[in-house]
């Protein structure tokens, strides 16, 4: 078993390398995975960076005291992987970005796509992308990785064309019979690579138009229709083969 991730927003350690991790992390560290003396924790920024470090000590319910060696940076992964995830209904949305984590997509962009059910709007809008935001933070430690996938704000379908534009590989999952089949696609070796995931009721025409335009043409995974929650999942997994990050 691999140790287990803590987020901190510094890495500056005492003399001796002496380390206090303290609020919700420390209390959770504490109190609910109980680590003790001895045991390892990875310490990360979620951004890159990281350090091993190995339990000294804890002080009441929420403070985990730990020893700090040195600071590692982990570089980004090539080629990047964006997935734009149309807005799914209920608690969908949170499973997609779940498991596109855990799988290890770098990106994902939440999309207001014309035939989404939920809409994003106001306070209600911003409570849901900071659910995304806290679901990505959370698969992510779960998960191992030091470096957690950006969540960015909902996109209008111009904003994603634009994205669409400047990616070295543009792919829209569509199920349809002209599409070609993803897993024969002619990948980048490095770069960026940006995946658009319907909703439900599918890419419309116009969409799928305007897409095309920017260079993004359709493709399918296979015979079988995933659901919006899972595609995403599926289709990064597909990708992390293919493009040999996961080898």
């Amino acid at each position: 078993m691999t140790a287990p991730v803590f987020v901190v927003e510094h890495f500056d350690a005492g003399d001796g390398g002496r380390y206090v991790l303290d609020g919700p992390e420390g209390r959770h560290a504490v109190s609910v995975k109980r680590l003790r003396a001895g045991e390892d924790v990875v310490l990360t920024d979620g951004a890159g960076r990281w350090a091993e470090c190995v339990v000294v000590d804890t002080e009441g319910k929420d403070r985990l005291i730990v020893h700090m060696d040195s600071v590692a940076e982990e570089p980004a992964e090539s080629p990047r992987i964006t997935v734009v995830q149309a807005l799914p209904k209920g608690d969908r949305g949170e499973l997609a970005v779940e498991t596109m984590t855990e799988t290890g997509v770098d990106a994902v962009v939440p999309w207001t796509a014309s035939r989404c059910i939920t809409q994003w709007k106001g306070e209600r809008g911003l409570k849901a992308l900071a659910k995304w935001r806290a679901t990505a933070r959370e698969a992510g430690k779960q998960s191992r990785r030091v470096r957690f996938p950006e969540v960015a704000d909902a996109a209008s379908t111009k904003q994603v064309a634009a994205l669409l534009a400047d990616a070295d590989f543009a792919a829209v999952l569509h199920e349809e019979g002209s599409s070609a089949p993803l897993a024969t696609a002619e990948l980048p070796a490095s770069g960026h690579i940006v995946l658009v995931v319907g909703p439900e009721g599918g890419v419309s025409p116009e969409e799928l138009a305007v897409f095309a335009e920017s260079g993004a043409k359709p493709y399918r995974l296979g015979r079988s229709v995933l659901r919006t929650s899972t595609a995403g999942t599926a289709a990064t997994a597909l990708l992390l083969g293919r493009t040999g990050r996961w080898s």
